[in-house]
């Protein structure tokens, strides 16, 4: 990922410093575990000797590489070059129980899983942020009138509290697959080449895991199954999805012929090299087509649960890619979207002026019900309100003056039974939310 869109403790997790440094926490528990077992040769003190000595310099590792073509033989040499640099001429060199049993994918998928196990737990603290800000405005705006569209369209009157209530439920259901994927995905296996233990006791494998914070796998082949993998970008795709839909209301709210909500707009920020006026919304811009990686980079981890046999490397490349960008997308998004929330602009009035462009159209459902109690069919009652809302309808659409939707329905015979203070009931858009109160109780009660 560039370097844009990369936080630091985000971009350390997949940097090489931070990988070789698991590959050497996991190459000493090794050797930790078989002096514990007394059965390989390696002695305590030769096992402290390598915890103590073990270094690696990620330059020298790149120029072994260039030679060698395999990152971790290159490993392996840099690190047992400084785990014997002060043993005597002459004496046993500690570094040849180094790897001692291993297969290059025991280091590398272990340590990969550690890794993303590393990432998971920041975007899960991402997620209780941004959830949490989004409980605490709706809170802010539980009252806050506003339209609610669907398809597009005015429906009825809701809450703009509701607004950000709802992606809250859906951060914590991110949260909680979060947290899920993330114990999927902390697996460890050393087992070697095929998954026999052939020249390892399975209890290093054991110990290893264990003093990592990963179970160990059950059966691996060479590696660790990709499904696990696929699982957890599954989840990270579905969190950028949820990131996108607040990140596109966002958007919608903020059009010009809307402008209900606004992104922060900082000072001296520029909305435009040729039109000054302008004040874009280019940050939930942005993270709407950073999900759009995110979402694509799931299907690399499909593809890559299908290798030959017991591991190919065809899912080597791919991942390496698709998962760091993965988490640094996401990462990013949620800094972005953690101050956009917080920090959301809002302007009532325009809602207010909103709700009543459609000159009262919104009230028709609750029209259709009170003419329906009058004794009507519910077919004849809606002809009615469908008549006379389409001819209000038409006039706001030609920007005519024309009447108002209550004002057709007073002169309409046919709703002679409606009288001035049940339409005034009708047309009070808080009639809308007398049951809102149950909503902001469950909202309550929500936890991170």
């Amino acid at each position: 990922m560039i370097d844009r869109y990369t936080r630091p403790e985000m971009g350390h997790i997949f940097s090489l410093e931070n990988k070789y440094a698991v590959w050497q926490e996991i190459e000493v528990l090794a050797c930790e575990a078989h002096a514990e077992l007394g059965e390989s040769g390696i002695t305590k003190e030769e096992a402290a000797w390598i915890r103590e000595h073990a270094a690696f310099k990620k330059e020298e590792v790149d120029e072994i590489e260039a030679v060698t073509n395999h990152d971790v033989i290159a490993f392996l040499t840099n690190m047992g070059s400084y785990i014997d640099a002060d043993v005597p001429e002459g004496e046993p060199k500690p570094s040849r129980w180094v790897h001692y049993g291993m297969t290059s994918s025991d280091l590398g998928d272990t340590a990969l899983c550690y890794q993303l196990v590393q990432a998971t737990d920041i975007l899960i603290e991402d997620c209780k942020k941004l959830g949490e800000i989004c409980k605490r405005r709706a809170f802010e705006e539980k009252d806050t009138l506003c339209v609610g569209r669907t398809h597009g369209i005015h429906a009825e009157p809701m809450t703009f509290g509701m607004k950000f209530g709802s992606w809250a439920w859906e951060l914590k259901r991110d949260y909680d697959r979060l947290v899920d994927a993330r114990a999927n995905v902390a697996f460890g296996a050393i087992s070697g080449a095929v998954g026999t233990y052939s020249s390892i006791d399975p209890r290093v494998e054991e110990y290893v895991c264990e003093h990592l914070g990963l179970a160990h796998d059950p059966l691996s082949t060479q590696v660790i199954s990709r499904d696990h993998h696929a699982y957890l970008a599954g989840v990270l795709a579905t969190t950028a999805a949820t990131c996108e839909r607040i990140a596109t209301e966002i958007r919608n709210l903020q059009k010009t012929d809307t402008l209900e909500a606004e992104e922060p707009f900082r000072k001296g920020q520029k909305g435009s090299s040729a039109m000054p006026h302008k004040r874009n919304p280019i940050t939930v811009e942005k993270v709407c087509g950073l999900s759009r990686v995110v979402k694509a980079n799931a299907q690399v981890a499909f593809d890559n649960v299908a290798l030959w046999h017991e591991r190919d490397i065809s899912h080597s490349s791919a991942e390496r890619v698709a998962q760091a960008d993965s988490f640094i997308a996401l990462d990013h998004m949620f800094s972005c979207l953690i101050r956009i929330v917080d920090g959301l602009v809002l302007y009532p009035a325009q809602m207010l002026a909103n709700l009543n462009k459609t000159r009262g159209l919104i009230y028709s459902s609750k029209v259709l019900l009170h003419l329906v109690d009058t004794g009507i069919t519910r077919e004849d009652a809606y002809k009615i309100v469908q008549e006379n809302a389409m001819a209000t309808w038409r006039e706001v659409q030609q920007c005519e003056a024309g009447t108002t939707f209550r004002e057709k329905l007073e002169a309409d015979p046919r709703c002679s039974k409606l009288k001035a203070e049940e339409l005034d009931a009708i047309f009070d858009p808080k009639a809308f939310l007398t049951r809102t109160g149950v909503v902001f109780d469950r909202l309550e009660r929500l936890t991170f």
